[in-house]
């Protein structure tokens, strides 16, 4: 007989430390102040004499010796200047990404997602029967000789094509990604912080590629006045600048990085939140911020077809819902023949990490 053995509920059970409930904090707060650690550790002061984080036994000046102990942040003994480590800036690509997998995980109902078998480089754990032109490297052999024994005996061992099983594969297609950010001063203005959850995708993005697809590539592209690109480890220390919006440069640099990929299969993902403003001429910058300038535009637009000559199609993740922003978007995303999401804020990582995904599997026939 079974017996079920019931105790007091202790809410207190298993649940987190001290220290990992304010790393947690600390960590989301890096994200925000762009790795100043001082600015990061002032917030959690605040936060912790308005909602007692700590207590009696466990204070701040506890945490931050924790911190140093254990390798999340380094002082330097000269000028006392404090920075996060390389085991830091991991941290908060992690949690970036388990952030957005969240959100993923909680939305997933209405989905009808179709992985097709193919020849590929991913087993897929069904079989089926042999068919005229399927190669003998699809060969299941153990199901096969199984087969053959249950059809006709062991004594007398022979196999006929009716035995023979095919094991499929799922082919995962290499894609070289760039994710353009756009980093001018409006990603800051209205009281909106918009530059955040863009780092937050692009950190999660880019943890996710290097950890689940090796094999492909992610360079990350920020636009202002210029575009440069920044190294994956430095995504939490990115900051929006003065600028204005050179979408021209951004596309101009994402579209030579591609050109070097080998890979086959190569996409832009672009984060912005308005129109173009800003475009080079020579060693001068051509600006207008009042409504979409025709000489900028057809610059994009000029762009924009010529990714879509050379297979690169652009998505665009457009975070403003000004509706003649969205009809040049919309015009930029025809041209190219790409796709375009208008998203909120809080959605952007589900949309692109969706979009991400739906174009990794591919069926071969």
């Amino acid at each position: 007989m079974r017996f079920n053995h019931f105790s007091k509920f202790n809410p207190n059970e298993n649940s987190k430390s001290t220290f990992e409930n304010l790393l947690n904090i600390f960590m989301q707060l890096l994200t925000y102040t762009s790795g100043d650690v001082g600015e990061a550790l002032s917030w959690l002061t605040e936060l912790d004499k308005e909602y007692n984080l700590t207590n009696d036994e466990y204070g701040m000046g506890d945490f931050i010796e924790d911190l140093k102990d254990k390798g999340y942040i380094d002082e330097n003994k000269q000028n006392g200047e404090i920075k996060i480590t390389p085991k830091t800036e991991q941290g908060i690509r992690k949690r970036s990404l388990e952030e957005i997998f969240g959100k993923l995980k909680k939305t997933r109902s209405g989905n009808h997602n179709t992985f097709k078998p193919g020849g590929g480089d991913e087993i897929n754990p069904e079989t089926r029967p042999f068919q005229f032109g399927d190669t003998l490297e699809q060969i299941d052999f153990t199901e096969s000789i199984r087969n053959a024994q249950i059809n006709h005996g062991t004594e007398s061992f022979m196999m006929h094509e009716d035995d023979l099983e095919i094991r499929e594969t799922d082919f995962k297609a290499q894609t070289s990604t760039v994710l353009m950010i756009d980093i001018s001063h409006s990603m800051i203005l209205y009281g909106e912080d918009r530059i955040t959850p863009a780092k937050k995708v692009a950190m999660a993005l880019s943890e996710l590629i290097t950890t689940k697809y090796p094999k492909d590539t992610i360079d990350i592209v920020v636009f202002g006045n210029d575009a440069w690109t920044v190294e994956i480890k430095d995504l939490p220390y990115l900051q929006v600048g003065p600028y204005h919006t050179n979408t021209v440069a951004g596309l101009e640099l994402a579209m030579d990085i591609l050109r070097r990929r080998k890979n086959p299969n190569k996409q832009i993902f672009m984060i912005t939140d308005g129109k173009p403003t800003c475009l080079k001429v020579g060693k001068r910058y051509y600006k207008n911020s009042f409504g979409v300038d025709r000489r900028i535009l057809n610059r994009c637009l000029n762009l924009a077809a010529q990714c879509k000559k050379l297979k690169i199609p652009i998505t665009t993740f457009m975070i403003a819902s000004d509706p003649y922003l969205q009809k040049f978007v919309t015009e930029f995303t025809e041209t190219n023949n790409g796709k375009a999401f208008f998203a909120s804020l809080d959605r952007l990582g589900a949309f692109i990490f969706k979009d991400f995904e739906s174009g990794k599997r591919k069926t071969v026939y």
